[in-house]
């Protein structure tokens, strides 16, 4: 009879511990941004981590690591997006292959989010499962409705919104390219107290 109910508390015991095992949450705080320096100017951006846990913990992942150092922002449309991310740019000799390029796998779509000025999307091709390219993204010039239920968004510019607006001024080649670079300097996360108003 000891031994049957030494087994019961023993089976609750390991049914508690997994249940707690498995209910755990990423230990990824969420009271991080993300930091971006440019030659232009510092890019701070709060990251959907609720709505959009996928491209949150990745686009963190890439800034924590430097992923993004030493890439340019190689699209640009006034009005529209300015768009970065692409490892190719880094070779600068061959603007051919900017925008084909990226940091990773695809990621599964998070879409649900509104293209409203200033926020952050994911870029991706043509796949039909809207699936994003692991580290291309754009930060939205306007309003873009046209695009809400094909792209991820999952972020916005809390700060420094006028260094993305100077890059769209920015002259560029027939393919959107800007003909002077503006160069990701260095990413890294910091605590959004900071820039909480």
């Amino acid at each position: 009879m000891k031994n049957i109910n030494l087994i019961k508390i023993l089976t609750v015991v390991l049914i508690i511990t997994a249940i707690i095992g498995c209910s755990k949450k990423d230990e990824t705080p969420a009271d991080e941004y993300v930091k971006m320096e440019t030659n232009l100017g510092t890019i701070i951006i709060d990251l959907y981590e609720a709505e959009t846990p996928h491209h949150a913990r990745n686009f963190k992942k890439l800034a924590s690591e430097g992923s993004f150092e030493g890439i340019y922002f190689h699209r640009v449309i006034p009005g529209f997006v300015v768009q970065g991310g692409d490892p190719n740019t880094r070779d600068n000799e061959d603007r051919a292959d900017d925008g084909m390029g990226g940091i990773g796998e695809r990621l599964p779509a998070e879409i649900g989010q509104p293209h409203l000025r200033g926020t952050l999307g994911a870029a991706r091709d043509g796949n039909p499962e809207k699936k994003s390219n692991g580290s291309q993204f754009y930060f939205c010039l306007a309003r873009l409705a046209q695009l809400d239920d094909n792209y991820t968004v999952f972020g916005k510019v809390v700060e420094g919104m006028d260094v993305v607006d100077n890059i769209a001024l920015l002259k560029r080649d027939p393919r959107d390219n800007p003909l002077e670079s503006v160069t990701i300097l260095k990413t890294s996360l910091v605590s959004s107290k900071a820039y909480q108003k």
